[in-house]
């Protein structure tokens, strides 16, 4: 039996590799933008939440692509990929069924969202559907899914009075989420053109071209800022506007380092250079929608 265990767990620490689990505390702004906006929420239900789309949504997503697609260069979040195997689609069936039933037991709309996206993402990587080989369609699926959706389905998770999350401000603050998604998703393809060519897959930083993806990124984050610094104008949350520009400053000015880099050398368009601005957007956009979240509890406490 001590001969074949060890090969078999080897097999599924590789699986849980490319599940990539540690990679989800990228995906973690629409998290704390979704509470940051809102009262009303239940704590622990919001925990749960954040354990159950973290630790098992997000990697299950992150497993089924990387069955599909077998990269064997760099990915988000690991620089040489494990060999992709039978068994990181078990540990990506395993995960489904935890999240819908731990999902069910907060709230059966919850859960139906939850399969809802766990099936779409599976349609954006799966070899005969393949969402991800269309550039316009995939990234409507992604920035919508990854951004509004997920915005409205952590609030339904904790338990928010649905009567609020579909009034104004909260279904704009929904759209906010929805523009740094379109932002920064086609950032993330723009070293991989590559790869994606030879694998069929137009994606839009692909269809883009290395500087208009540059451009489309600065537009939809600017965007995005805009219409949000508005939305807390009109509720005279000044505060919560000082905050936001302060934690994301670093993000402007890597960006714009790295855009004019880029355009003197096409080799800066590279895996670390882009993991490098994934990094620090996502913890530099948490931290600040953390925080306000903070600031908005003492003040309501």
């Amino acid at each position: 039996m001590k001969p074949l265990a060890i090969p078999v767990i080897g097999k599924y620490s590789s699986a849980l590799t490319l599940m990539r689990i540690p990679f989800s505390v990228y995906l973690m702004p629409v998290y704390w933008f979704a509470l940051s906006v809102v009262d009303g929420y239940t704590l622990w239900r919001a925990a749960a939440v954040f354990l159950i789309l973290h630790i098992l949504v997000y990697p299950a997503s992150n497993g089924y692509n990387s069955y599909h697609d077998r990269d064997e260069s760099s990915i988000g979040g690991l620089r040489r990929p494990p060999k992709v195997t039978q068994e990181l689609f078990h540990l990506v069936l395993l995960f489904d069924v935890l999240a819908l039933l731990l999902s069910f037991m907060l709230s059966p709309l919850f859960a139906l969202m939850v399969g809802l996206y766990l099936l779409v993402s599976k349609a954006y990587s799966d070899r005969d559907i393949r969402l991800k080989k269309y550039p316009v369609i995939s990234t409507l699926v992604v920035t919508v899914f990854q951004g509004a959706f997920t915005f409205v389905m952590v609030q339904v998770g904790a338990d928010l009075d649905l009567e609020l999350i579909w009034q104004s401000p909260n279904i704009w603050f929904a759209l906010v989420s929805t523009l740094f998604l379109c932002g920064s998703y086609p950032l993330t393809q723009i070293y991989q053109h590559q790869e994606d060519s030879e694998r069929g897959d137009k994606t839009l930083s692909l269809l883009l071209g290395i500087r208009g993806t540059f451009v489309f990124a600065g537009i939809a984050l600017g965007l995005g800022a805009a219409l949000l610094v508005g939305l807390y104008l009109a509720q005279g949350q000044l505060i919560s506007i000082l905050v936001f520009l302060l934690c994301t400053a670093p993000i402007t000015f890597f960006f714009l380092s790295w855009v004019r880099k880029s355009w003197q050398n096409s080799k800066e368009v590279n895996f670390e250079n882009t993991m490098r601005m994934n990094k620090i957007s996502s913890l530099c956009i948490s931290f600040a929608f953390f925080l306000i979240l903070l600031l908005r509890s003492m003040y309501s406490g």
